[in-house]
């Protein structure tokens, strides 16, 4: 059985006051599923016993294929301040092309996190936040075996979840499959919990 308890997992740390937050934010484009992955996240961080969690988009052009992000908050205290995330500890990119266009970079602390949905590990820019973790999953790949399809293109929200899953330790399998069936149902919901499983295995950590 996974370890419950996140401070514990060995690679996230408490604050000094002991208490503890945990910022997420999505990179992705319209219609790939970028504020569902947020609001799952948090819901199952809460289910999980969390005292703190948000979730948020980021408001702009919302058209199938325009540049979205989302934001996830985590705590184990109660969340007082819902601004908006300028340096997160995790950025989860659902879209590689985006790297083109998008400064991902700029939104990471330094020493953050990267989850990539990428088909193979190539040699990600890192050089503007030194010691960056890299993790990477072929989501796409997940997605079409899975059949997790829209208008013909794969949805990869829950597979990336999978790879947050593993490449973080902060919200374990038990609790995601739960908020994936807190927002889906039936055959859907067993769907992309097999998806979810699928890339919680296949999760290459570049760290």
């Amino acid at each position: 059985m996974e370890n419950r308890n996140p401070l514990l997992r060995g690679n996230i740390q408490p604050m000094q006051n002991h208490d503890f937050m945990y910022q997420v934010i999505w990179h992705g484009r319209g219609g790939q599923g970028v504020v569902v992955a947020s609001q799952i996240l948090a819901e199952s961080a809460y289910l999980q016993g969390f005292k703190g969690v948000t979730s948020a988009p980021t408001f702009g052009p919302e058209r199938r294929g325009a540049p979205v992000t989302a934001s996830t908050k985590i705590s184990t205290a109660p969340i007082r301040t819902f601004a908006q995330i300028d340096h997160a500890d995790c950025a989860v990119v659902l879209d590689p092309t985006l790297i083109k266009s998008v400064d991902i970079w700029v939104t990471l602390k330094e020493g953050g996190m990267v989850i990539m949905n990428a088909p193979v590990a190539e040699d990600y820019e890192t050089a503007a936040n030194p010691g960056l973790k890299v993790a990477v999953i072929d989501a796409a790949g997940i997605a079409l075996k899975h059949h997790l399809m829209r208008e013909g293109a794969p949805i990869v929200n829950t597979p990336l979840l999978g790879a947050f899953a593993r490449a973080t330790g902060l919200v374990t399998m038990e609790y995601l499959e739960m908020g994936l069936k807190w927002k889906l149902s039936g055959t859907v919901a067993e769907t992309n919990i097999a998806a979810l499983r699928a890339a919680y295995a296949e999760t290459r950590l570049l760290f």
